[in-house]
């Protein structure tokens, strides 16, 4: 008789039978979005020098420090946000650019309704 209730109450700790699955479901957090947090780094930033790269997600910003060899500490060299580049189609950046891809692909589904008669596959 013992070993019957004792194998019941095993049952139920590997079970959980005293809370409903949503409950079990929600024991950990969820992140939404990937990775949270800062995260730090190291990269070469010229032929002779170092340093820490930084970057913090939930804020939407990244810095850069670099290590002064003479001086021995870290000198921060770059910082800037990236909240509001993502609205930006271009900035500072080598062809094609949207516009010119834009072009290209009307062109290109032109030609292949063109070949296929003005059927879409």
């Amino acid at each position: 008789m013992i070993a019957v209730f004792l194998a019941i109450i095993a049952a139920c700790l590997v079970l959980r039978l005293d809370q409903p699955l949503a409950a079990r479901a929600l024991g950990q957090p969820v992140s939404q979005a990937g990775a949270r947090g800062v995260f730090a780094f190291t990269g070469q930033l010229t032929k002779n020098t170092f340093g820490v790269f930084m970057v913090d997600v939930d804020a939407g910003t990244m810095w850069c420090y670099e290590w002064d060899e003479g001086k021995g500490c870290l000198r921060l060299i770059a910082a800037r946000s990236w909240r509001y580049d993502r609205y930006l189609e271009e900035f500072n950046s080598c062809g094609p650019g949207p516009g010119e891809v834009e072009r290209l692909v009307e062109m290109q589904r032109a030609r292949h309704l063109q070949d296929t008669g003005g059927v879409e596959q």
